[in-house]
């Protein structure tokens, strides 16, 4: 383990008073979780994603997709958050974190401790569903009950929208509140750390060269390299869980 460069990244975060913390799939791949975007072990290089439009459009797709749901991987639903997980649980406690910034839909923030209101979910939550008309949330327990039963998801029961999981999927809009309370939150920190995110994926990915424009601090911690790192005050390529917990103090 680099002490050089995790010294460093304890001074800056001591120093700091409003960290925001922005989070990618590599904090969660710590918890079994795998990357989507891996090649060759990724999920999407393994199975074609369906698009929004056509989940919209067709109601055999949307069939499909809840059969790929319900018959697929429970890796997401059985994890479980791993240190790095509950180390920005404990800086939000502390009241040193305004809260996350999050690519991941696997609701592990949540369950370390974040309360809700502080974790912005870009690419939303995969643990739920609601209707894409208004907004009722839907369990996915219930629903996969009423698949096994006819083989189908019917439309919502309130307004007769479709139901989707909660998540964004591909060629879907960002949602636009979310996207404005990341905007808040990257203007109002000191310090923004970056866990486990390669990037790439944008607009999501903005975010923090945005912050160290505006004059805050950006630590970056991920195995491997990310565009940013030239410009980041502190890089340190290794594991989130183990590095987050020393920093923090987490037994």
């Amino acid at each position: 383990m680099s002490e050089e460069s995790i010294q460093a990244l304890g001074t800056v975060l001591d120093a700091a008073q409003r960290i925001v913390c922005f989070t990618g799939a590599g904090i969660s791949t710590e918890s079994g979780i795998p990357d989507f975007r891996s090649p060759g072990t990724g999920l999407w290089t393994k199975m074609k994603p369906i698009q929004f439009q056509d989940f919209v459009a067709s109601d055999d797709t949307r069939q499909e997709s809840w059969r790929r749901k319900f018959s697929g991987d429970k890796t997401i639903e059985q994890a479980q958050p791993n240190k790095g997980h509950l180390a920005l649980a404990r800086l939000v406690e502390r009241g040193q974190c305004l809260g996350v910034i999050t690519q991941n839909i696997d609701n592990l923030h949540q369950n370390s401790g974040i309360p809700d209101n502080k974790v912005i979910e870009l690419h939303g939550n995969a643990t739920y569903a609601s209707c894409l008309e208004c907004n009722t949330r839907y369990e996915l327990a219930d629903l996969e009950a009423q698949f096994v039963a006819i083989n189908r998801i019917e439309p919502c029961k309130h307004c007769g929208g479709i139901i989707k999981t909660a998540t964004i999927s591909f060629g879907q809009a960002m949602p636009e509140t979310e996207m404005l309370r990341a905007q808040e939150y990257t203007e109002q920190c000191d310090l923004m750390i970056v866990l486990g995110s390669s990037l790439t994926v944008f607009p999501a990915a903005g975010f923090p060269q945005y912050a160290k424009e505006i004059g805050a601090s950006l630590a970056i911690v991920n195995r491997e390299e990310t565009p940013l790192d030239d410009i980041a005050d502190v890089v340190v390529r290794e594991q989130i869980g183990s590095t987050m917990a020393l920093v923090v103090g987490l037994n």
